[in-house]
């Protein structure tokens, strides 16, 4: 059936994700349902779209994947990223064994935009930069001095502001004078610039600059529970875990929701796939949930040519500080389902760079990087990433040159000709991802009579998924969830003998840590299922229900016939 397709020509608002949703859930509502999780810090709706076949069975009854985008408010290309996985969803089922397959036994639950008060601000026409909330945090008052970052001749964009000053820390490239570089320790006699954002300055004396506290402080994802800390050691964190009502919606939407078996939260930019810990190296991890997080990541770069960093060793701001309270830090420390952070877009990569660290390569890179990013603005862009250098007379500054790089265009989110290539690819790992869950099936549904009007009813489950029904060694751990519940209900007139109608079973594994090879000690012994005995009086026959669950495998039922004597 056809649905009506994702634009990628422009960045969606509110209102116009709104509007798509319930289109798609009014042409597919056999597919897909939306909802309001929560409410943000403006009054508008944190909406949800829950998408699986209705037929096959209810959400909460199956294994889940959970999604979320745009956190952050200038990152608005992820919720383009969980419109284009939703839109496949629906527009290929039946036509894709894959998607068929997760819409029968799973299911997604997509945030497309977590943060629409920040996301509305940065896509207004006058665009302004914040982290995450429009909140103000940690202090409500406007600030009085300071460089206020902003639009100040008018054309739409935030740039650079360089003025000529002889104590400058740049100087203009001799091949390519719109690039600035860094003056030499020792250099001295030549024409340097002082570089500042674009903006104006309040109570400017003259004399220095500072730049002005934003106001509205927040950083959304600093705010889950796990190893949380406050504003002193964690910028940004807000008063105490999940105080923001964006991050309380999602917290408690997954909370409340067992069957979840893992979570992508899509940001930009850099072109990576995160995993935890933020706050520790991988020795310090179980070296099971590892091996399976490397493996899982192997995946996510075939299909979307992104490598996979450790945000310990590989993506801190600084190398003594470390990041806390951040999601996918939570999903797995916590509840022990994998949590991954995908950083959308690397313009680098676009112009042909090997970025093995995008942090390290903002703090230190050679100048023929600048240089051929320049030349992938010039030929692939048409000159509009870069903005040439123009005469402004700046209210407090007198004459300054505006120009450089348009980072929202270029840099942020990609260039609107680029967004469908960039984000499609990561739609089929979030499917692979799900379909490698823990599901219960039922193997063996039987009654054998054992004597006059007397059965014994056997109920055998298999975990049919590539992960076990625990999901990671941490959940373990943490003993967050159960093993596998089965019970049986009886006709009228029948009753048990010598048992319980609930069972409580073992945890089932599944083929996640097999070996690369067979070898003389590889063995498969039966860890994958679960068996349950009955025995049940019923003189006038009948038929048992069977009931097999899991809170992250799902559910498997069957129904039995009292063969009669």
């Amino acid at each position: 059936m056809s649905v009506n397709p994702v634009p990628y020509d422009h960045y969606l608002t509110y209102d116009e994700i709104r509007s798509l949703l319930r289109t798609w859930a009014a042409a597919r509502p056999d597919l897909l349902r939306v909802e309001q999780i929560g409410t943000s810090h403006e009054g508008r709706e944190i909406l949800l779209a829950t998408v699986t076949r209705f037929a096959t069975g209810t959400d909460s009854e199956k294994p889940a994947l959970w999604v979320d985008a745009n956190i952050h408010a200038t990152e608005v290309s992820p919720t383009t990223a969980s419109l284009c996985l939703i839109h496949k969803l629906l527009s290929r089922d039946g036509e894709e064994e894959e998607v068929t397959r997760v819409l029968d036994t799973r299911v997604f639950y997509i945030c497309p935009r977590v943060n629409p008060d920040g996301a509305e601000l940065f896509l207004s026409d006058r665009p302004r930069y914040l982290r995450s909330s429009t909140r103000p945090y940690p202090y409500d008052e406007d600030p009085l001095e300071g460089l206020r970052r902003e639009d100040v001749d008018g054309d739409g964009r935030v740039l650079l502001m360089r003025l000529p000053d002889p104590h400058g820390a740049w100087k203009a490239h001799p091949d390519d004078p719109r690039l600035l570089v860094r003056r030499e320790p020792t250099e001295a006699g030549g024409s340097y610039y002082r570089l500042l954002p674009e903006g104006v300055i309040e109570n400017y004396d003259g004399v220095t600059v500072s730049l002005q506290r934003i106001k509205e402080g927040l950083d959304l994802n600093r705010n889950f529970p796990a190893h949380w800390r406050q504003e002193h050691e964690q910028k940004g964190a807000g008063p105490y875990p999940t105080s923001e009502p964006e991050v309380r919606a999602i917290v408690d939407f997954i909370a409340r929701h067992p069957n979840i078996t893992g979570g992508v939260t899509f940001h930009t930019y850099s072109g990576v796939l995160l995993r935890p810990y933020g706050t520790q190296a991988d020795d310090k991890m179980i070296a099971e949930d590892l091996w399976t997080y490397q493996k899982i990541g192997e995946k996510g770069t075939e299909l979307t040519g992104y490598p996979v960093l450790n945000v310990y060793a590989d993506f801190k701001y600084h190398p003594q500080e470390v990041i806390t309270g951040v999601f996918d830090d939570w999903l797995y420390d916590h509840l022990g389902i994998f949590g991954w952070t995908t950083e959308l877009w690397s313009p680098q990569r676009q112009a042909g760079l090997t970025v093995p660290k995008p942090i390290d390569w903002h703090r230190e890179h050679p100048v023929e990087d600048d240089l051929a990013m320049l030349r992938w603005n010039d030929e692939k862009l048409g000159g509009k990433g870069f903005v040439e250098w123009h005469p402004f007379e700046h209210p407090q500054l007198g004459t300054v040159e505006i120009g450089g790089w348009d980072s929202i265009y270029s840099f942020r989110n990609p260039p609107p000709e680029y967004l469908e290539a960039e984000v499609a690819p990561h739609a089929d790992w979030l499917i692979w991802h799900l379909l490698i869950s823990p599901r219960l099936s039922v193997l063996e549904a039987s009654a054998v009579a054992v004597g006059e009007g007397c059965y014994r009813v056997r109920l055998v489950v298999q975990n049919e998924g590539w992960l076990p029904t625990y999901v990671t060694k941490k959940a373990v751990e943490r003993k967050v969830t159960r093993g596998v519940i089965a019970e049986i209900t009886l006709p009228a007139g029948a009753e048990l003998v010598g048992s319980l109608p609930r069972h409580t079973g073992p945890q089932l594994e599944g083929r996640a840590y097999k070996p690369s090879g067979v070898f003389g000690w590889v063995s498969d012994p039966t860890e994958d299922r679960a068996k349950f005995e009955w025995v049940v009086q019923a003189p006038q026959g009948g038929a048992v229900s069977l009931i097999a669950r899991h809170d992250r495998a799902g559910v498997a039922r069957a129904v039995v016939s009292l063969p009669q004597p």
